[in-house]
């Protein structure tokens, strides 16, 4: 059919790891080469939850060597995803925070299940840390400054119903539709021809890409910077410890 569908199965909850992060982008890498492929479903093979984001594991207590090779992954990810030829749909299927909401951000299309129990949101606030700069520009691109400065700084995770009321997902479906749903998107988007479609993406999204690209290395610096701060690292930890006791 020329569409690929991409699953997350990294339980517990699909988190971003430094390996999860590379598989990513050398899968996406390998379909962006492939001829026959015009398009990709990425979605959860994990109930309930299309990915927590980043894996704070991987910033707690590293070295600033691990940092940078952990950010640079974060930035290949988005890079790739954000810039791809392809149509990206993503059909999101449980509960999608911080680095998991952007990967949802960065496609072209976002149906979700309408359980209001799943919530998606960059809601790195919460945990004491900042969103990025090119996290912030893709929410603002698809939900205007208004909303988006409202909900990076509250840190807010909005339930299904709400997140599809402004416009951070494009339709809601029932659980056992949305499969079905995101195909039957996909097929309306591949009936124009690709060179007009992704000319036309590139157009929309060039000057975002352009910026990290541009500041790619004083990103990673930043990054680095913030998080070996040991007030950032203690929250960190207050956070996992948090999680622990959820679990237990």
């Amino acid at each position: 059919t020329g569409v690929a569908t991409m699953k997350f199965k990294s339980p517990p909850v699909n988190s971003l790891s430094l390996d999860f992060l590379t598989e990513f982008s050398i899968s996406l890498e390998k379909l962006e080469n492939d001829r026959a492929c015009r398009g990709v479903i990425f979605t959860s093979a994990v109930p309930k939850i299309f990915s927590s984001g980043l894996d704070i594991t991987e910033m707690c207590g590293k070295s600033t060597e691990h940092y940078a090779e952990f950010w640079r992954a974060v930035q290949e990810m988005w890079l790739r995803l954000y810039g791809s030829n392809m149509v990206t749909v993503a059909a999101v299927n449980g509960s999608s925070p911080a680095g998991g909401c952007l990967i949802a951000l960065s496609c072209d299309y976002r149906i979700m299940v309408e359980n209001p129990k799943f919530s998606i949101g960059l809601n790195e606030a919460q945990l004491g840390i900042v969103a990025p700069f090119w996290f912030k520009d893709t929410f603002v691109n698809i939900v205007g400054h208004r909303v988006a400065e409202r909900s990076l700084q509250l840190g807010s995770l909005h339930p299904a119903p709400e997140a599809h009321k402004f416009g951070l997902v494009d339709e809601l479906v029932p659980e056992e539709k949305l499969q079905e749903k995101a195909a039957a998107v996909m097929a309306q988007w591949l009936a124009l021809p690709d060179h007009a479609r992704q000319l036309t993406k590139s157009m929309m999204r060039k000057a975002v890409l352009d910026r990290l690209v541009a500041h790619r290395e004083e990103d990673i610096q930043n990054f680095i910077s913030f998080i070996s701060k040991e007030s950032i690292q203690k929250s960190l930890r207050m956070y996992m410890e948090m999680l622990k006791k959820k679990k237990s």
